[in-house]
């Protein structure tokens, strides 16, 4: 398995590998289609990263870059990213920001979403960037009977309960650093978000 670089010709199968990772009923409208990924190629090429096994896209990254001010505004998924276009992008940006990342349902627990992220974090120095966040999920939360989405992310920070999405991350070498209260609509998650970065040593 190797992590690359997108090339126009993984769009088709980066397209087709979504709606294998999310299929009904996740939103169709919410994924990410032919033209959302060739924008992202020209905005950021360095930062459209897929995993491939032979000629097989097997999963990907989206990642963008934003500003000081823009990450620390904890906003909401569409004024974060400025949408599927992520038309919020800063090529000056000091952030390296994790939109989206995709692994096929047949590679799981395989390593694959580590390869991923080390390829994030390489970049995040490569760059000379300040750090790699992100704005994830808790999908757990609406069932874990915490009363606020704070005091649940301080039992997954501190081991005493598991999330599906964010404890992956927190051993990928993440760290929470805070949370958004309405992210997007998203009832697990109570609608919410936690935000986690990454820095060099």
């Amino acid at each position: 398995m190797t992590v690359r670089p997108l090339l126009q010709a993984d769009i088709p199968l980066v397209v087709t590998l979504q709606r294998a990772c999310f299929p009904p009923p996740f939103p169709e409208e919410l994924l990410w289609k032919r033209a959302h990924l060739e924008r992202h190629l020209e905005l950021f090429p360095a930062g459209q990263l897929v995993a491939v096994i032979g000629e097989r896209v097997v999963g990907s990254a989206t990642n963008m870059l934003m500003g000081e001010e823009q990450w620390m505004s904890r906003n909401d998924w569409e004024t974060m990213t400025g949408g599927h276009m992520l038309s919020a992008h800063d090529p000056e940006g000091t952030t390296l920001f994790g939109v989206d990342i995709s692994v096929s349902p047949e590679f799981r627990r395989q390593g694959m979403g580590r390869k991923l992220y080390e390829a994030r974090f390489s970049l995040v120095q490569s760059l000379s960037l300040k750090r790699y966040g992100t704005a994830t999920r808790i999908p757990d939360f609406a069932s874990s009977g915490c009363p606020t989405i704070p005091a649940y992310l301080g039992e997954v920070a501190r081991g005493d309960r598991t999330d599906r999405t964010v404890t992956p991350i927190l051993r990928m070498g993440c760290m929470i650093t805070g949370f958004v209260e309405e992210f997007m609509e998203d009832k697990e998650s109570g609608n919410g978000a936690a935000i986690l970065e990454w820095r060099p040593t």
